[in-house]
């Protein structure tokens, strides 16, 4: 147990603080406390100290400025070491045994106020760096984050003016939680707000939504990211491909040219070549099939031989950084087909969806991996052909539906599976359509958006001729999967990054 000799007040909402005051001034408790806090408690007649006195510097900046001292900060991450205890006589440091905070109300300012200057305000600086101080200093020091946890102290205060370690260690949890969830609101709030400034989210209505049954409509500023230079309307779903194809495209960094086609949000045709018309019908050959209709993106120039090409398939929606004239002649010709001029990837950190009867809320997957993140966990190592083959295909995985395989030879997707309740289910799709459209896998790669529970899937790689894999790794029978890897002279690098996409 530790008893409480000194504590610092720093509250935006006083309700409730009155009691806690008393009980400490009662106990003789030494209270320090700032600006408005301090004016309050003093007007109840109990006496306390300025921070401002302690530490001979005034609140300045407006008061945004009074707690960030190294006589605050060093009074609540003593520890009871010798060296702590020699600096903090050396420096007139005091022992701070209990901090009590109540944040800036950033979350109800973004709800009452659409003026940004007033939001940014309401950022707490001192008070989340007094909370993560004290919570990080458990051992020594109580933290309160939250004026719903001052009558548990209150009635734990009434026993001596004590405080037990657990009860120290649980207030630390809630206190990152706290300041977690603080940060997580001010990043919402700032990434929908962008390199907005003075801009405003516009509304567009869309022909429907997803079925034609369901309105449909975008909020945001889609000029930013594309130019539609031909075509119809975009729709929903649309959007969607177009999002789905623009974040696969941004991932594969190289100066190579790149053409993906995209069916349903997924990937059916990837392929990375040394001039745009090999990766176009490369890319087509995957799944010829599903690339009726489907969406079309490319990392260059779309010029006339590519345009060419291109013309003779039936597509929704062509992305590409620029068109030559000659090749806009041609494309132009079909009047719905949608042309798009890429401007700029989207910056989005955060990624929402509508669920039950509110929002869910996640930050985004934006982690690519390179093989030499990858850990090789079988006898034989992957040559430089394979390496950039699993790379590649690890990055196709992540952008599509869970659960997944993709399967990838000389930089070109052969066969993929997606969707899946079974992950077998999507291996044996993957190699089923690879043999559809006469891919040879002998030598091939194959990625997994997820770990192998067992060995089957490295089992029916083998007897299909895949000899290279990349999965995350962390079931609890990987060995069996690295023992059949070792024992058929198969190579298996692990991620230790799953990618589920629902």
């Amino acid at each position: 147990m530790k008893k409480i000799s000194s504590a610092l007040i720093s509250v935006f909402n006083k309700n409730k603080i009155e009691d806690l005051c008393q009980i400490l001034s009662n106990n003789n408790v030494k209270i320090y406390s700032t600006g408005g806090t301090y004016d309050y408690i003093n007007s109840l007649g109990i006496k306390l100290e300025k921070v401002e006195d302690l530490t001979t510097y005034p609140s300045i900046l407006n008061g945004r400025v009074k707690t960030l001292h190294p006589k605050i900060f060093g009074g609540i991450l003593k520890t009871n070491s010798k060296s702590d205890i020699d600096e903090s006589k050396k420096y007139k440091i005091p022992d701070i045994d209990l901090v009590v905070v109540d944040l800036y109300p950033f979350e109800e300012t973004v709800k009452n106020s659409n003026n940004h200057e007033d939001i940014i305000e309401k950022i707490d600086i001192g008070g989340v760096s007094l909370i993560r101080a004290a919570a990080k200093n458990y051992e020594n020091v109580a933290c309160i984050s939250s004026k719903d946890q001052y009558d548990e102290l209150i009635n734990i205060l009434k026993n001596d003016c004590k405080t037990s370690l657990e009860y120290r260690k649980k207030l630390a949890f809630d206190a990152f939680q706290k300041s977690s969830d603080y940060d997580y609101k001010i990043s919402s709030y700032l990434n929908k707000n962008i390199n907005t400034n003075s801009d405003k989210d516009t509304v567009k209505e869309l022909r429907y939504g997803e079925n034609p049954h369901q309105n449909g409509r975008f909020i945001g500023q889609i000029d930013k990211i594309f130019e539609q230079i031909h075509g119809k309307d975009i729709s929903y779903n649309n959007l969607l491909d177009i999002d789905s194809a623009i974040g696969l495209l941004k991932d594969l960094e190289t100066k190579k040219s790149v053409f993906l086609i995209h069916k349903h949000n997924n990937p059916c045709g990837v392929a990375i070549r040394d001039n745009l018309l090999d990766a176009y019908l490369d890319a087509l050959s995957c799944d010829n099939i599903s690339a009726f209709g489907g969406i079309l993106t490319s990392n260059q120039t779309i010029d006339l031989k590519v345009a060419e090409e291109i013309n003779k398939l039936f597509f929704e929606v062509l992305i590409a950084p620029n068109f030559s004239d000659s090749a806009l002649d041609i494309l132009k010709s079909k009047k719905n087909r949608i042309i798009i001029k890429l401007k700029t990837y989207p910056i989005n950190k955060l990624q929402t969806r509508s669920c039950l009867n509110g929002i869910l809320e996640q930050d985004i997957d934006d982690k690519i991996e390179k093989f030499d993140d990858f850990k090789v966990v079988t006898k034989i190592s992957p040559n430089s052909t394979k390496s950039d083959d699993l790379v590649l295909a690890s990055i196709i995985v992540k952008h599509t539906k869970s659960n997944c395989i993709a399967i990838v030879k000389n930089n070109q997707l052969i066969g993929s599976g997606m969707g899946q309740v079974s992950r077998i289910d999507a291996l044996n799709q993957a190699i089923e359509k690879s043999k559809i459209f006469g891919f040879d896998l002998n030598e091939s790669c194959l990625a997994s958006d997820a770990f192998f529970p067992f060995s089957d899937c490295v089992e029916i790689s083998h007897a299909n001729n895949i000899n290279s894999i990349v999965q995350p790794g962390g079931s609890i029978k990987d060995q069996d999967s690295i023992d059949f890897c070792n024992k058929n002279g198969m190579s298996m690098v692990f991620s230790g990054i799953r990618h589920f996409r629902h």
